[in-house]
Protein backbone atom coordinates (compact mmCIF):
# COMPACT_ATOMS: atom_id res chain seq x y z
CA UNK A 1 0.00 0.00 0.00
CA UNK A 2 2.40 2.00 1.10
CA UNK A 3 4.48 1.54 -2.68
CA UNK A 4 1.51 2.90 -4.03
CA UNK A 5 0.43 5.59 -2.42
CA UNK A 6 4.62 6.78 -3.29
CA UNK A 7 3.70 5.83 -6.88
CA UNK A 8 0.84 8.12 -6.85
CA UNK A 9 2.65 10.41 -5.29
CA UNK A 10 5.55 10.60 -7.74
CA UNK A 11 3.50 10.35 -10.95
CA UNK A 12 1.02 13.65 -9.95
CA UNK A 13 4.36 15.91 -8.96
CA UNK A 14 5.47 14.79 -12.88
CA UNK A 15 2.16 15.99 -13.70
CA UNK A 16 2.54 19.79 -11.95
CA UNK A 17 6.23 19.91 -13.28
CA UNK A 18 4.90 19.82 -16.61
CA UNK A 19 2.25 22.52 -15.69
CA UNK A 20 4.27 25.17 -15.37
CA UNK A 21 3.23 28.80 -16.28
CA UNK A 22 5.10 30.98 -17.97
CA UNK A 23 5.52 35.27 -17.41
CA UNK A 24 5.63 37.18 -20.61
CA UNK A 25 9.49 38.69 -21.80
CA UNK A 26 10.64 40.56 -24.59
CA UNK A 27 13.63 40.17 -26.69
CA UNK A 28 15.20 40.92 -29.58
CA UNK A 29 15.02 39.40 -33.10
CA UNK A 30 18.70 38.93 -34.19
CA UNK A 31 17.11 38.18 -37.95
CA UNK A 32 15.02 41.85 -38.11
CA UNK A 33 16.05 43.77 -34.64
CA UNK A 34 12.19 43.76 -33.43
CA UNK A 35 10.98 43.13 -30.52
CA UNK A 36 9.60 39.83 -29.94
CA UNK A 37 7.10 38.24 -26.90
CA UNK A 38 5.20 34.93 -25.87
CA UNK A 39 1.78 37.58 -26.07
CA UNK A 40 3.10 38.25 -29.94
CA UNK A 41 1.32 34.74 -30.77
CA UNK A 42 -2.02 34.67 -29.03
CA UNK A 43 -3.58 32.51 -32.02
CA UNK A 44 -1.50 30.10 -32.55
CA UNK A 45 -2.53 26.54 -30.64
CA UNK A 46 1.02 26.80 -29.05
CA UNK A 47 4.29 27.45 -29.02
CA UNK A 48 7.99 25.99 -28.81
CA UNK A 49 10.93 27.93 -27.65
CA UNK A 50 14.08 26.15 -27.66
CA UNK A 51 16.97 26.97 -26.17
CA UNK A 52 20.10 26.96 -28.83
CA UNK A 53 23.79 27.78 -29.24
CA UNK A 54 25.71 29.34 -32.16
CA UNK A 55 28.63 26.67 -31.53
CA UNK A 56 27.43 23.81 -29.02
CA UNK A 57 27.95 20.78 -31.54
CA UNK A 58 24.57 19.15 -30.25
CA UNK A 59 22.40 22.20 -31.75
CA UNK A 60 24.20 21.42 -35.13
CA UNK A 61 22.89 17.68 -34.74
CA UNK A 62 19.62 19.24 -34.43
CA UNK A 63 19.46 21.97 -37.90
CA UNK A 64 17.92 19.32 -40.52
CA UNK A 65 15.38 18.14 -37.67
CA UNK A 66 14.23 21.46 -36.83
CA UNK A 67 14.11 22.59 -40.12
CA UNK A 68 11.37 19.27 -40.88
CA UNK A 69 9.37 20.07 -37.35
CA UNK A 70 8.59 23.82 -38.71
CA UNK A 71 7.75 22.92 -42.19
CA UNK A 72 5.38 20.06 -40.67
CA UNK A 73 3.88 22.54 -37.88
CA UNK A 74 3.55 25.55 -39.94
CA UNK A 75 0.55 27.61 -39.25
CA UNK A 76 -0.31 25.46 -36.02
CA UNK A 77 2.55 25.92 -33.88
CA UNK A 78 5.19 28.97 -33.34
CA UNK A 79 8.82 27.90 -33.14
CA UNK A 80 11.30 30.35 -31.31
CA UNK A 81 15.09 30.10 -30.84
CA UNK A 82 16.70 31.75 -27.53
CA UNK A 83 20.31 32.13 -27.22
CA UNK A 84 21.02 33.08 -23.59
CA UNK A 85 25.14 32.12 -23.85
CA UNK A 86 27.05 34.69 -22.55
CA UNK A 87 30.44 33.59 -24.01
CA UNK A 88 31.79 36.13 -27.22
CA UNK A 89 31.18 34.11 -29.55
CA UNK A 90 27.80 34.25 -28.64
CA UNK A 91 27.27 37.97 -29.37
CA UNK A 92 24.34 39.00 -31.19
CA UNK A 93 26.06 39.82 -34.30
CA UNK A 94 27.12 36.12 -34.69
CA UNK A 95 23.73 35.16 -33.84
CA UNK A 96 22.75 36.85 -36.72
CA UNK A 97 25.71 35.00 -38.96
CA UNK A 98 24.77 31.70 -37.48
CA UNK A 99 20.87 32.18 -38.24
CA UNK A 100 21.58 33.59 -42.02
CA UNK A 101 23.67 29.96 -42.37
CA UNK A 102 20.96 28.36 -40.51
CA UNK A 103 17.73 29.47 -43.09
CA UNK A 104 15.46 28.12 -40.62
CA UNK A 105 12.29 30.72 -40.86
CA UNK A 106 11.75 31.35 -37.10
CA UNK A 107 12.72 34.09 -34.69
CA UNK A 108 15.95 34.11 -33.05
CA UNK A 109 16.09 35.61 -29.35
CA UNK A 110 19.16 37.10 -27.83
CA UNK A 111 18.54 36.66 -24.02
CA UNK A 112 22.05 38.18 -22.64
CA UNK A 113 20.13 39.12 -19.71
CA UNK A 114 18.98 35.96 -18.88
CA UNK A 115 15.40 36.55 -18.87
CA UNK A 116 14.05 33.86 -20.40
CA UNK A 117 16.71 31.41 -18.99
CA UNK A 118 15.30 32.50 -15.76
CA UNK A 119 11.23 32.39 -17.03
CA UNK A 120 12.01 28.52 -18.07
CA UNK A 121 14.74 27.18 -16.03
CA UNK A 122 16.43 26.12 -18.89
CA UNK A 123 19.83 24.23 -18.18
CA UNK A 124 21.11 22.90 -21.53
CA UNK A 125 21.11 23.56 -25.55
CA UNK A 126 18.58 22.48 -27.48
CA UNK A 127 16.09 22.38 -24.36
CA UNK A 128 12.65 22.19 -25.74
CA UNK A 129 10.00 23.59 -24.08
CA UNK A 130 6.13 23.27 -25.41
CA UNK A 131 3.59 25.85 -24.37
CA UNK A 132 0.55 25.66 -24.35
CA UNK A 133 -1.32 29.24 -24.98
CA UNK A 134 -4.94 30.04 -23.04
CA UNK A 135 -6.55 33.33 -23.07
CA UNK A 136 -2.74 35.18 -23.09
CA UNK A 137 -1.22 33.07 -20.42
CA UNK A 138 0.98 30.69 -21.44
CA UNK A 139 1.68 27.49 -19.81
CA UNK A 140 4.46 24.47 -20.19
CA UNK A 141 3.31 21.22 -20.85
CA UNK A 142 6.69 19.65 -22.13
CA UNK A 143 10.05 20.24 -21.73
CA UNK A 144 13.32 18.17 -21.96
CA UNK A 145 14.91 16.60 -25.31
CA UNK A 146 13.97 17.08 -29.02
CA UNK A 147 14.40 13.39 -29.41
CA UNK A 148 15.97 10.02 -27.85
CA UNK A 149 19.59 10.60 -30.13
CA UNK A 150 20.91 14.21 -30.72
CA UNK A 151 23.93 12.37 -32.48
CA UNK A 152 22.21 10.14 -35.09
CA UNK A 153 18.90 11.19 -36.49
CA UNK A 154 18.40 7.65 -38.33
CA UNK A 155 19.05 5.98 -35.19
CA UNK A 156 15.59 8.04 -33.49
CA UNK A 157 13.14 5.71 -31.24
CA UNK A 158 11.38 8.14 -29.56
CA UNK A 159 10.21 11.78 -30.84
CA UNK A 160 9.43 13.98 -27.36
CA UNK A 161 9.06 16.96 -28.58
CA UNK A 162 6.53 15.64 -31.53
CA UNK A 163 4.87 13.33 -29.50
CA UNK A 164 3.76 16.39 -27.21
CA UNK A 165 2.78 18.34 -29.99
CA UNK A 166 1.11 16.34 -31.63
CA UNK A 167 -1.02 15.75 -28.30
CA UNK A 168 -1.37 19.16 -27.56
CA UNK A 169 -3.07 19.73 -31.05
CA UNK A 170 -5.35 16.91 -30.39
CA UNK A 171 -6.36 18.36 -26.87
CA UNK A 172 -4.79 15.08 -25.90
CA UNK A 173 -3.04 14.34 -22.16
CA UNK A 174 0.57 14.30 -23.00
CA UNK A 175 2.24 11.09 -21.27
CA UNK A 176 5.49 12.34 -21.28
CA UNK A 177 5.82 15.91 -20.21
CA UNK A 178 9.41 16.06 -19.46
CA UNK A 179 12.66 14.18 -20.55
CA UNK A 180 16.79 14.99 -19.61
CA UNK A 181 17.99 17.83 -22.38
CA UNK A 182 21.13 16.40 -22.90
CA UNK A 183 23.53 19.17 -24.65
CA UNK A 184 25.99 21.85 -23.99
CA UNK A 185 25.60 24.02 -20.30
CA UNK A 186 24.20 27.32 -20.44
CA UNK A 187 25.99 29.14 -17.47
CA UNK A 188 24.06 31.81 -15.68
CA UNK A 189 26.12 35.45 -15.48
Amino acid sequence: MRDLLLLFFVAGSLSVVAQIPVQNFTLTNVADGSAISLENYPTCSGLVVIFTSNVCPYDGYYTARLKHLIATYQGKIQFILINSYQEPEESAIKMKSAYDAWTLPVPYLSDKDQVALECFGARKSPEAFLIKTNGGKFTIVYSGAIDDNAQVSAAVTETYLRSAIDKLLTDQKIEVATTRAVGCSIRKK
